[in-house]
């Protein structure tokens, strides 16, 4: 059973943080919604109001490799006006970085690591990689609810060696779906949209159990309808 933040004492610790910063971005790479960092920021004050050390990790897009178009570098910049009070620093390389830096952190600052995506490693759930990202904290925080059913390092692997919590987001998101398959109020409607068929299908399986109907939208629908054999044109399909 998950525990969460608010349930455990989480105090003076270094906290490494997996945060949901894969955000929209415009064809010239600025953010378009920054709403995936703003549902974080709630777990963030908090662990930062009980004089945590913070160092988030996330990804950013789909890059194969090292991309400066998807550099968190962006993220950092908005997380900057929604905490102030706090030195935000982007970290280029964690594995190469000079480890006093993560030795002298102080209380005010947060570190980001750059986009994880980056690291072949992650995506693989290398042990060894994920072991190195453990090295860095006392203890682990998911709060990236959209990417947790992903068995990559920094959402899986890191999990193998430090203790592991749930963080408010998350928290909020499992009771709102446990509620939704367990206690449905009639009629139900379930309306579920995104872009990847493969990690969609599980669900609407249950949900088609428990609802009266449900609706396919965005990327997700245009899968639906090449299985019928209608012309989407150049659109999006799985």
């Amino acid at each position: 059973m998950i525990k969460y933040i608010d349930e455990v004492e989480t105090t003076n610790k270094r906290v490494l943080v997996r945060a949901d910063f894969d955000v929209t971005l415009n064809p010239n790479y600025t953010i378009a919604d920054d709403a995936r960092i703003i549902h974080n920021i709630p777990t963030l004050r908090y662990l930062l109001k009980n004089n945590n050390k913070l160092i988030c990790v996330a990804k950013l897009g789909r890059p194969k490799m090292k991309d400066p178009a998807f550099s968190l570098k962006v993220v950092v910049e908005k997380l900057k006006e929604y905490l102030p009070e706090y030195t935000i620093t982007l970290i280029d390389d964690f594995i190469t970085a000079d480890k006093s830096i993560f030795a002298n952190q102080k209380s005010n600052e947060i570190f980001v690591l750059e986009n994880i995506r980056f690291y072949p490693e992650e995506k693989k759930n290398d042990p060894e990689f994920a072991k190195k990202l453990a090295s860095l904290a006392d203890i682990y925080v998911n709060d990236a609810f959209a990417m947790s059913h992903r068995v990559e390092a920094s959402v899986v692997g890191v999990t193998s060696y430090l203790p592991s919590y749930g963080g408010l987001l998350l928290k909020k998101e499992v009771a709102t779906i446990m509620k939704a398959v367990r206690e449905p109020q009639k009629p139900f409607v379930a309306i579920i949209g995104g872009s990847k068929i493969d990690t969609k299908i599980n669900i609407i399986g249950k949900l088609m159990e428990v609802s009266n109907s449900i609706l396919i939208g965005g990327g997700l629908a245009n899968t639906f309808l090449c299985a019928q054999g209608i012309d989407i044109g150049k659109s999006y399909c799985e």
